[in-house]
């Protein structure tokens, strides 16, 4: 962050004790602390944790999973559930948080989840170019594209499955 988001100051570093070098607006005389993005992503899963649904969306030839921003007001839970149905049209039995990761392309915290769905009739939105289930031991392969989709299935991988 250059500038602060209440006057437009540029900002200086300035030491914070506990916190270390933050920006400081001379202005606004306060210290301003980044601001970032919240979204979801979501392992989805059918019931037996036998096969991954992937999808392929935005013109892009990888595999990713089912993602989306978490909106004002929402909690993550609620967007996990909003964003699957919205993209994918699947209502799932079950979730639970995995992991989190800052994104830096975008800015954002990714919080991951694991999905599981009993009924597996995907009725895709405009948002999605292409879906496929996969057996769990080739989503490895599927998602060699897409870094963080991969770090986020090897933790659940060979941390919780």
């Amino acid at each position: 962050m250059e500038y602060c988001y209440d006057c437009g100051t540029k900002l200086v570093i300035k030491e914070l004790e506990h916190e270390g070098l933050i920006p400081y607006c001379n202005k606004c005389k306060k210290f301003v602390f980044p601001i970032f993005s919240a979204a979801v992503s979501m392992i989805i899963l059918d019931k037996d944790e036998k096969n991954i649904l992937l999808i392929k969306q935005y013109g892009k030839d990888f595999y990713r999973f089912v993602a989306g921003y978490i909106n004002k007001g929402e909690s993550a839970e609620e967007a996990v559930y909003r964003e699957i149905d919205e993209e994918v049209g699947l209502k799932p039995f079950m979730i639970k948080p995995l992991k989190t990761a800052y994104f830096e392309k975008s800015n954002t915290l990714m919080y991951n989840f694991l999905a599981k769905c009993d009924n597996l009739d995907v009725k895709t939105n405009y948002e999605i170019d292409s879906y496929a289930w996969f057996p769990i031991e080739k989503a490895f392969d599927a998602l060699k594209d897409a870094k963080l989709a991969l770090e986020f299935f090897n933790y659940y991988y060979n941390n919780i499955r």
